[in-house]
């Protein structure tokens, strides 16, 4: 997750598990944040942030799961990206069977 280096994560506000993917059935990227809507899937799909995502195109929102807690979110993540890739095509199938970006929902 990317924050300013002065900014804290407070341990009890609530996060984000999701996974963005470059098509349907494409590079799957799993990640973590407390603010999905407005700052980390826009710079994902804008591409602000050089690595993985932009590398590869991964910028759809294909499923997302909210937290109580960062620390649940962060659990929640760590645990996805031990899984195998069916693992998680099921698990976006469940939500988003037709792999829509689920970004626009969010907005």
């Amino acid at each position: 997750m990317t924050r300013a280096p002065n900014q804290q994560l407070h341990p009890l506000m609530e996060g984000w598990a999701y996974i963005t993917a470059s098509k349907r059935n494409g590079t799957l990227y799993t990640g973590v944040t407390n603010d999905l809507s407005r700052r980390r899937i826009h710079e994902h799909r804008n591409q602000l942030t050089p690595g993985f995502t932009s590398r590869y195109g991964v910028v759809q929102l294909v499923w997302y799961e909210r937290h109580e807690t960062m620390p649940l979110a962060i659990q929640r993540e760590k645990n996805i990206k031990h899984w195998p890739r069916r693992w998680k095509i099921d698990l976006i199938r469940a939500m988003n069977p037709e792999w829509r970006d689920l970004y626009e929902e969010l907005a």
